[in-house]
């Protein structure tokens, strides 16, 4: 990876423990941000050379500004909700589509070497073939995945019309510290883990039995270094995920085991978009290195204790 480093989305989730690995390996970064979903906490003790620019990717003079002087760029800023997408159609295009745009024209315009652009499992739909691989028809059923298939095609045309060093992941559902629970529209294992802390009941969405292959955020950290610092796979997507396929009710019990109490779940009626099950083949990433290394037992376990300790509300 050549630094400095511009991390869209930087603020957020994933966006913030990419800074935090950056500030460990003294890798100077800036961190593009709007913060309508990221967090000023969440870059709270990231030791080394951060600067923060708040901005949104639909102001092209904005991004045109955060990429000047870069040399790698990590493009995580989205609206990342299926649900907000459906809600909201145009705002998720505008983030997603066109600040992708205004990104990679700034990219071309800085000659930056290497752009990671984070694309989505969304984009494969409901197609019953699994595990899902690269080569497989893209069929989002969302808005969200409409607007990240997008996003990697205009990566990928970029690449290949100009010549830029531009690679694609899809990241499948990824968890860990940092990830924030109360949002609306917030992921699985954050609502599931802090609801039975608190000793309430969990709510999932349909009959539990759809699957999804846990990423550990650690684990898409790596990826997401070791596809930054590779030379090769410009124009091209790779699936990023941890490598079992596991339903939200055998998830939910793995989450009462690592909070050491029983709470059984409530059920609502299935969400609009949600698709059924989701479970990648990740050999093309072995290319640049990457074998998912912290398993989901694991991974919980770590996640759990860093809801204990952050948490603002009693818990177990």
């Amino acid at each position: 990876m050549r630094e400095p480093v511009l991390i869209t989305g930087g603020a957020g989730f994933i966006g913030s423990n990419l800074v935090h690995r950056c500030a460990q390996e003294g890798i100077a970064v800036r961190v593009l941000d709007d913060f309508s979903s990221g967090r000023e906490a969440n870059l709270a003790g990231a030791a080394g050379r951060v600067e923060v620019i708040r901005g949104d990717l639909r102001d092209a003079a904005t991004v045109a500004a955060a990429v000047r002087g870069v040399r790698t760029i990590l493009h995580l800023a989205a609206i990342p909700s299926v649900t907000r997408s459906v809600e909201d159609p145009r705002a998720t295009c505008a983030v997603n589509v066109d600040g992708t745009l205004h990104l990679l024209e700034a990219a071309r315009a800085e000659r930056v070497a290497r752009v990671v652009v984070y694309s989505s499992s969304s984009i494969y739909g409901e197609s019953p073939e699994l595990p899902k691989r690269e080569g497989m028809r893209a069929e989002p059923i969302s808005p969200y995945g409409a607007s990240k298939l997008a996003a990697e095609a205009l990566a990928s045309a970029w690449a290949k019309s100009y010549g830029m060093s531009i690679v694609s992941l899809r990241p499948f559902n990824v968890y860990g510290p940092r990830q924030d629970p109360t949002s609306e529209y917030a992921a699985v294992v954050p609502r599931f883990a802090t609801a039975l802390l608190r000793r309430e009941a969990a709510t999932i969405y349909g009959d539990g039995l759809q699957t999804r292959d846990f990423t550990f955020v650690e684990d898409m950290v790596e990826a997401t270094f070791l596809a930054a610092r590779w030379d090769g796979g410009a124009g091209e997507a790779f699936n990023v995920s941890g490598g079992s396929q596991t339903s939200l009710l055998e998830l939910h019990a793995l989450l009462e085991r690592a909070v050491g109490v029983r709470c059984p779940p409530v059920h609502l009626p299935a969400r609009t978009g949600d698709i059924r099950h989701s479970y990648a083949d990740t050999t093309a990433a072995r290319a640049f290195g990457y074998t998912p290394r912290v398993g989901l037992e694991a991974g919980l376990l770590r996640t759990v204790e860093w809801f204990r300790a952050t948490s603002a509300t009693p818990v177990l």
